[in-house]
Formats: C-alpha cells, structure tokens, sequence
C-alpha cells in the first residue's frame, strides 16, 4: 500500500473509531480555544479544562485578559504549569488581538501566528475547530502516529503538516489531526504501543519495534521513545 493509499485508509478506519473527533479541550469561542491551546503546553487537556472555566468567566474577552492584573492571571493559570510564561503570553497576545484586530481572533494562518506564542498547531487548532477552516495540527501525538506509520519521513513538525496535506483531501485535514490526537492517547502512546489492538498493524513498519520495547532503536543507540525520526520528541510549541 503506497503513501496515499494508507492515508486514506488510515483516515476511514479513524473516522469509524472516532465519529465526531471533538477537541477535549473545552472552548465556545475562537479566543477561548486559543488561550485554552497556549495553556494546554506541556499539560493535560483535562486539567487545562479544570483552569479554563473559572478563567472564562473572570476574563470573558480579548480586552479583559489584555488588561488582567498580571498576578492574578498567573495565580489562575498556575495548575497548567510555567504559569509565569502562558500568563505573560496569553496577556500579550490579547493585547496585540486588541490593538491589532479589534478584540477579535483573525482566522488566517499569517495573523495567527504574527501573535505571541502562536506557531502553526495552535493556528491550525483554532482555524480547525473554531472557524471551519482545513488545517493539519501536528502536535506529539500526531508527530508519533503518522511518523511511525510511515506517512511522513520528516523529523520536524511543519515537514509532517506538509507530507499529510499532500496525502490528504483539505476537508478531511482537520478531523483527521483530532482523530489521530485521540488515537495516539488511546492505542499509540509513547512509551508503551499497544500494538497488538491496532488496526494498522499489518501496514506499520514500526510493529515490530513496538511490540519488543524498542529493542531495535536501542540496538542503533536510542533509548525508546526518543528516536528523532520517529517525531516522539515531547516538546511543545511556544512560538
């Protein structure tokens, strides 16, 4: 089965598994799904969930976070983590969304990611999930599943966002992300692969890896889980 093919194939058996394929972040606005995707670096999405709603109500738009005390926004963010970094970013990037759009979040990738702490994933989150809008958002999960499937070579995020969209049809782009999300937390995880209930075992080349503990790429001098080429590399974005 060639690139394309098992894309393709990936994706239906995906979309039967997954029908829907929500962002289990929690969200009623583009503004609401950006700092809930700044917050949720290096972070569950369930406890970014827990953060957001009390968040929300005290910071309800654009204006009121870029005019928040300082303090009081790190003391609400500080169970996501680096709260000192995502309070200083989130308050930033409101202000620039003030100044520079009228309070509104812009839906095109060059405005998104001219904002603080927005690369291509959260540009591609947001337009995805808040404004219908293809895009591909390569986070970890995806990084892992689609390179260890073979559907990209690349090491680097953007290089994989642009092997799948070659792959891809745009309208099916941005469930796919979700699905593949969800599938790498459920079945393809980092450190241990339940390879044995994959659907696409027969077409993984990494199978084989996977089911003895990494015992090939410890033989080639990488520990398990941080093969470069295999994209399971546990940074988050913070451009």
């Amino acid at each position: 089965m060639n690139r394309r093919d098992l894309a393709l194939h990936v994706d239906a058996v995906l979309e039967a598994r997954f029908p829907h394929a929500p962002l289990a972040l929690r969200f009623e606005s583009p503004l609401q799904l950006l700092v809930a995707v700044i917050l949720s670096a290096q972070c569950t999405d369930e406890r970014v969930n827990a953060v957001t709603g009390k968040l929300f109500a005290r910071f309800p738009s654009a204006e009121a976070f870029a005019e928040a005390p300082l303090e009081e926004l790190e003391a609400l963010v500080r169970p996501t983590g680096f709260y000192r970094n995502k309070a200083r970013m989130i308050k930033e990037c409101c202000r620039q969304l003030v100044a520079r759009f009228g309070g509104d979040v812009p839906s095109s990738m060059e405005d998104l990611t001219s904002l603080p702490g927005v690369g291509r994933k959260t540009a591609n989150m947001v337009r995805g999930n808040a404004f219908g809008l293809p895009g591909i958002a390569v986070d970890t999960h995806v990084q892992r599943v689609t390179t260890r499937l073979g559907l990209s070579a690349q090491s680097d995020p953007e290089g994989i966002e642009r092997d799948l969209m070659e792959l891809l049809p745009p309208d099916r782009w941005t469930l796919f992300s979700n699905r593949v999300i969800l599938f790498g937390r459920e079945v393809c995880t980092s450190r241990a692969p339940a390879c044995a209930l994959c659907p696409f075992l027969e077409h993984c080349p990494s199978a084989t890896r996977c089911e003895r503990g990494g015992a090939r790429h410890e033989a080639r001098g990488h520990p398990p889980g941080s093969h470069p080429a295999l994209g399971l590399s546990t940074r988050k974005e913070g451009r």
